[in-house]
């Protein structure tokens, strides 16, 4: 199903290890260990935090240790923090996050990541107030900036949330890749187009820098040529498939098989629709926004679709 999910070479490895095959053990090993050196790291808008990939189970086992030795120091607490909230692992991230702030309170960097915490729980009134206060001390952070935003998108603060970005884009100039995804969650291709052509001068292959011009592209009225397109098989492959003509809609959406390649692929129906049929891309995009998490650029890029008149093209 997914030939890139690294935990499962690894546990494969680890049941061949228990049944004494020791070399095809390696081997699994050995493939999950390739696959994790070549994992994509979060958007690069995004806190260095949540750009983190991986399981960071032996990280989290030596801070256990670690926070037992020195439970007055914060550091810590952070660093364990910093490891649950990479993983998911929200409401551990939280509690650690508030005992560094018990021990030191007012830390902006730490005040945060209790938001980005929170914002990961859904408590999005209680991460403003966290955010609210750092930006206080850091009014110029560039990612406390991108945190609030998708807080504030969350809460339908639209006109808020994109000043925000606005001044994390400003921040940002000279790092392509994190003005794009800014722009992008603002759905101003106009701004984006430009920053994705840069970023694919450093990285020409990188497929999510690949299917975002696309995107650009084609909501900018721009004729694109499907066949140069690349043949991709891992995800998102099949996304850049179905602009080339290669993949039918209900085959993008069968192999989109989690919460995030859904919101992917729906948002992609939407741009292909968008040119011929603004109420079946008006549907996709609203399911994205009733059923996705805010996090994701799809997320505010199709708050933003959705808040255009019917017959408006994009910016």
């Amino acid at each position: 199903m997914d030939p890139t999910l690294d935990e499962a070479w690894e546990g494969w490895g680890e049941a061949l290890d228990a049944l004494g095959e020791r070399a095809l053990a390696l081997e699994k090993y050995e493939m999950a260990r390739r696959l994790r050196a070549g994992q994509r790291p979060g958007a690069p808008d995004r806190h260095f935090v949540l750009r983190q990939r991986g399981h960071f189970t032996a990280e989290i086992l030596a801070y256990d240790s670690v926070v037992r030795s020195l439970a007055k120091n914060t550091l810590p607490y952070l660093a364990r923090g910093n490891a649950y909230l990479a993983t998911g692992q929200a409401a551990k991230a939280l509690a650690d996050y508030e005992r560094a702030l018990r021990l030191k309170p007012g830390v902006p960097e730490i005040t945060a990541l209790k938001g980005e915490a929170l914002a990961m729980l859904g408590r999005y009134s209680e991460a403003l107030q966290a955010f609210d206060s750092a930006l206080l001390a850091r009014p110029n952070d560039a990612e406390i900036l991108g945190g609030r935003a998708i807080v504030r998108i969350a809460l339908g603060l639209v006109e808020e949330a994109d000043a925000d970005w606005r001044q994390q884009f400003g921040l940002l100039r000279g790092r392509p890749s994190a003005c794009a995804c800014v722009a992008l969650r603002m759905a101003d291709y106009g701004a984006a187009l430009p920053q994705l052509e840069q970023a694919l001068m450093k990285e020409p292959t990188d497929p999510y820098w690949l299917l975002y011009r696309l995107t650009a592209q084609r909501r900018l009225g721009q004729v694109v040529d499907a066949t140069n397109i690349p043949v991709i098989d891992a995800w998102p492959g099949p996304l850049l498939a179905l602009h080339a003509g290669r993949t039918s809609a209900a085959e993008a959406l069968k192999l989109a098989n989690t919460e995030s390649r859904r919101a992917e692929a729906t948002f992609q129906l939407g741009i292909l629709a968008s040119a011929h049929d603004h109420n079946a891309a008006r549907l996709h995009w609203q399911e994205i926004v009733d059923r996705s998490g805010p996090s994701q650029i799809e997320y505010a890029a199709a708050r933003h679709e959705l808040a255009r008149p019917l017959s408006s093209s994009a910016l």
